[in-house]
């Protein structure tokens, strides 16, 4: 029996036929609940003839459509493992991906085609590349490889055996050790995922209306909104690529009721002249993750009457973890908020002790929608997951009142527009330059993006490396968002008397002291 997030198709073409569960970009194709049935019906027959089966990796290297959606449902009527790919990565970082997770299929938009390539030249474990058409091509009438392939299959239901304890989707996350990390994800974390989202503000029906504009390879967007929405029958708006202009233009047209964005997103929305004349009576509520949203943002939303949320999660809890309430997200800001109804959190000394309220210690986090360990780390698996508790590596404390604030994070990494980055991913890259003597990266205030990347060098002697030049020679090895926006040269890195570099003190003489958790 399916009791997999595939079966939610299933459950609305049955109760829901005729509701739109998506819509392709801002005036595009509307796919009823029945026809999604039926397309993903036919598209997991033709991935089964192609050998997909039980417990398969499936990567998806794809922008934000219906049909990145369609693959995911597909998949998981298969009871297969989805891969999404950050197409951002270079595609040494995709090869990686790919060759980690054994993907054996990989479904690409057509512009990516040649990062894939590039990718696959190092040689992985993908035996066939599916083109997916873009937006344009989609509008065009060209399928590319993808329409053939679902035209291909039988519309019965594919139905195979599938609990909630099977890993559905391997998410990959920025690693400690300069490698990304899968986290596993069950269809179990899906559905309590999904009854989480209730609990924002007044929740989620069947007649709601949300946008999907962050990249759907992200948690954020994937498990915000898209699949709570499909749980319980709801619409989607999916948009290949952010704009504020035209998000607003598709909130407006489509009536749309709740939205997700990151902070950088919503400061665009809110700066968008399109925002002063645009009818968005319907909207009634913005949730944004990823980072704090500055008060400014929050209160430009308010003005034009949308109540605002705040969620706290990661990769790790599918993501929803906590949240910070409309009536909470002024008095209480810099909070996360409180846990989601089926989280428990904990703040923990170094010896795994609870600490006193008020006091800092690890954050940690236990519920049905924490991941089940890392894709073929057993090792990193059990430093996370101890006792039955997840170590996030967030610092934390918890007031009398029971709101979450984070202080710091332990291992340091920088969020920039949405994105996770790890500091010493960007270091290892960086010092591979001949004249990089000795590097710290840091995350630096910035009022578009939260944080942005920024790296303070040591040159070598004689040296006559550029900041622009440094920052050239990083994008040409890793991706655009984790090369450093800012360089700064200085003669020697503050140490303290064990040697260790004190990024706290470059925090305060490069970036002022401030990070993105504090407003």
């Amino acid at each position: 029996m399916d009791h997999g997030f595939g079966s939610w198709a299933t459950i609305h073409h049955l109760r829901n036929a005729d509701r739109v569960a998506y819509v392709d970009g801002l005036a595009g194709v509307q796919t009823t609940y029945a026809q999604l049935e039926e397309r993903t019906n036919r598209l997991a027959d033709a991935l089964r003839a192609k050998g997909v089966s039980h417990g398969e990796r499936v990567a998806l290297l794809c922008l934000n459509s219906p049909q990145m959606m369609e693959i995911y449902l597909a998949v998981a009527k298969l009871g297969a493992i989805s891969v999404p790919v950050n197409f951002r990565l270079h595609p040494d970082e995709i090869a990686h991906v790919l060759s980690d997770s054994g993907a054996s299929l990989l479904f690409v938009s057509t512009p990516f085609v040649d990062a894939a390539t590039q990718a696959l030249a190092s040689g992985t474990s993908v035996r066939e590349t599916i083109r997916v058409p873009a937006l344009a091509e989609r509008e065009a009438g060209e399928g590319g490889d993808y329409e053939p392939l679902v035209s291909s299959g039988a519309s019965e239901r594919v139905v195979a055996d599938v609990g909630h304890d099977d890993v559905c989707v391997i998410m990959y996350t920025s690693g400690t050790t300069g490698r990304p990390k899968g986290a596993m994800l069950t269809h179990g974390n899906f559905f309590y995922n999904a009854i989480n989202a209730m609990g924002f503000a007044s929740g989620i029906g069947r007649t709601d209306v949300t946008i999907s504009a962050a990249p759907l390879f992200h948690i954020g967007a994937l498990g915000v909104h898209t699949l709570p929405f499909l749980f319980v029958g709801a619409g989607v708006v999916v948009i290949e690529a952010f704009t504020p202009d035209q998000w607003v233009e598709a909130a407006a047209r489509h009536h749309v009721t709740q939205a997700f964005l990151v902070p950088a997103m919503w400061a665009a929305v809110a700066a968008s002249p399109a925002l002063e004349t645009a009818d968005l009576s319907s909207l009634r509520l913005a949730i944004s993750g990823g980072a704090p949203c500055p008060l400014p943002v929050i209160s430009a939303m308010k003005s034009h009457g949308v109540a605002f949320t705040e969620g706290f999660g990661m990769t790790e809890t599918s993501p929803n973890a906590a949240c910070l309430q409309p009536e909470d997200v002024v008095e209480h800001a810099g909070s996360v908020g409180r846990p989601v109804a089926f989280m428990d959190f904990r703040i923990l000394d170094e010896m795994d002790q609870d600490v006193p309220v008020g006091h800092v210690g690890e954050l940690c986090l236990r519920g049905p929608s924490v991941f089940v360990g890392y894709w073929d780390k057993p090792e990193a698996t059990a430093e996370a997951i101890r006792d039955g508790w997840f170590h996030t590596g967030d610092m934390a404390r918890v007031d009398e009142e029971g709101f979450y604030s984070l202080v710091d994070r332990k291992k340091d990494m920088i969020i920039t527009g949405g994105e996770n980055v790890y500091p010493i991913e960007v270091e290892q890259v960086l010092y591979g330059h001949p004249d990089v003597v000795e590097v710290a990266v840091i995350g630096v205030l910035d009022e578009t993006w939260g944080e942005t990347v920024a790296a303070v060098v040591v040159r070598a002697a004689d040296s006559s490396l550029t900041a622009d030049g440094l920052r050239e020679w990083a994008r040409e090895r890793i991706s655009h968002f984790k090369a450093p926006r800012r360089v700064a040269f200085v003669d020697e890195l503050p140490r303290n008397a064990t040697g260790k570099i004190l990024k706290r003190e470059l925090r305060i003489t490069e970036g002022g002291g401030h990070t993105a958790v504090s407003r």
